[in-house]
């Protein structure tokens, strides 16, 4: 192919992608009075700090960026891998590149089928566990090859290794798909709209250095220090367990999401219906009957605002679960009687979420169903709406009782499960305007709720 034929193919793509860009909506302006300031230094340092404004937000950009420091020594090194290990063709090179590349756009798709078309932070953790996990494989498959001669394709693949040097390849691009989308989507949907372009420039900036930092320590680990390329590759997937380690410690988050995602995609599959009756931004209450130790875990998990859930302290205290409720910023209540100082500081944290713009959560029965129905809603939902009047969404799960979190044939926990797969439903209604919230009336949506088809 001459140069004529491929310079005229990369104007024609460029002017496809020019094309196809005009397609694009326009959008007004996020922040109409912003102005360009030509100090680039003090400019920089003004747009990074915008990304710290909220720290799961700056979290985010840094995971981001380490992702691309691991992405350019990665690919920065696998020529040399290659060549000097492999004794492989340039064939093979471009094999092994375009499996990697493969892997990220077939992670960042079956991320979007995993997530249900939400922001599920829960696939961040589990795409760190990945890319750590197929990174070391990467360091050790290296032993089962034998390089004698140039290797092309095919006796690439006649070797005992050569598949597996392929499929870590491809678990490191996969789980670096599952990894970064979440991360990306969660800046746009956790940011300020009129500091997102500054955030994403300052993400931009930061992904910059660190691929620029990725050379620098290729330099210095394989150049300086005289590391092989399998055991260059191995450091950077043990740095990867210390980065994420050091990430999910700051914002718990990541591990909660990736608990609940756990929860409804193996032991509980949730069919929900009527979503759209919870705004996506602004405060609301949320009412729902008390099913099992679990309900708050899977309805965060069906939810796609963070949710604050306010539970009888007893089950807040429970070993384990507390520290999920916990890092999920639960808000624990007691009997006015037994602890009075708990069940006002419960109002108060509930009105201070609310003027706060957040989603609570409460369910008035105040404890467990012990024969799986509804029991009589409590007076405090009428009481928060009177102190703080905000929109009320009922809510019903079914499904749920017999399973081994609930108090079917006796305390729950105490037996062995029946069944270790249950399909779930969770109906929402109709949000029901402040100054008509009932507490019997709420108990009666949640029944027909809860009994719709």
């Amino acid at each position: 192919m001459g140069d004529g034929v491929v310079a005229v193919a990369v104007v024609g793509l460029a002017l496809l992608g020019y094309l196809a860009a005009r397609g694009i909506p326009s959008a007004p302006a996020a922040d109409e009075t912003l102005k360009l300031n030509w100090n680039l230094w003090k400019e920089t340092w003004h747009i990074v700090g915008y990304a710290r404004e909220v720290k799961s937000v700056w979290m985010c950009v840094l995971g981001i960026s380490w992702f691309w420091f691991l992405g350019a020594a990665y690919t920065t090194q696998l020529k040399v891998y290659v060549d000097d290990y492999l004794l492989g063709t340039d064939g093979l090179y471009a094999l092994l590149l375009g499996t990697f590349s493969i892997g990220i756009g077939l992670g960042s798709f079956l991320c979007e089928k995993l997530s249900g078309k939400r922001v599920e932070l829960g696939l961040v953790p589990l795409g760190s566990i990945g890319l750590s996990v197929f990174g070391i494989d990467l360091f050790f498959s290296y032993a089962g090859l034998e390089g004698s001669g140039q290797v092309d394709i095919a006796g690439f693949l006649q070797q005992a290794g050569g598949y597996r040097v392929l499929m870590d390849l491809l678990g490191i691009g996969v789980f670096g798909g599952f990894y970064i989308v979440p991360l990306f989507a969660f800046i746009q949907h956790r940011s300020n709209p009129k500091h997102l372009s500054r955030i994403i420039a300052a993400n931009n900036i930061l992904n910059a250095l660190l691929m620029v930092g990725s050379a620098v320590a290729g330099i210095v680990l394989v150049g300086l220090l005289e590391l092989t390329v399998p055991q260059f590759f191995l450091a950077l997937a043990l740095a990867n367990v210390l980065v994420a380690s050091y990430i999910y410690t700051v914002v718990p988050e990541f591990l909660i999401r990736l608990l609940v995602w756990m929860l409804t995609h193996t032991m509980y599959r949730v069919k929900h219906h009527g979503m759209e009756h919870i705004p996506d931004e602004g405060p609301c209450m949320l009412v729902c009957n008390h099913v099992s130790y679990v309900d708050a875990l899977l309805l965060a998990g069906a939810i796609r605002r963070p949710v604050r859930f306010v539970m009888f302290k007893p089950i807040y205290d429970m070993p384990l679960l507390n520290y999920i409720f916990r890092t999920g910023k639960t808000i624990p209540i007691d009997s006015k009687v037994r602890n009075p100082a708990i069940y006002e500081r419960a109002f108060v944290r509930i009105r201070e979420e609310l003027e706060a713009g957040e989603v609570v959560c409460i369910f008035p029965e105040g404890k467990l169903t012990d024969d799986g129905e509804v029991a009589e809603f409590r007076a405090g939902i009428e009481k928060i709406v009177a102190d703080y009047p905000v929109p009320v969404i009922p809510m019903a799960l079914s499904g749920l009782w017999g399973s081994f979190f609930s108090h079917k044939g006796g305390k729950a926990l105490t037996r062995l499960p029946r069944r270790f797969w249950s399909r779930i439903k969770l109906a929402v209604g109709e949000a029901v305007a402040p100054q008509q919230v009932r507490a019997e009336d709420l108990r009666e949506r949640v029944l027909a709720l809860r009994e719709r088809p």
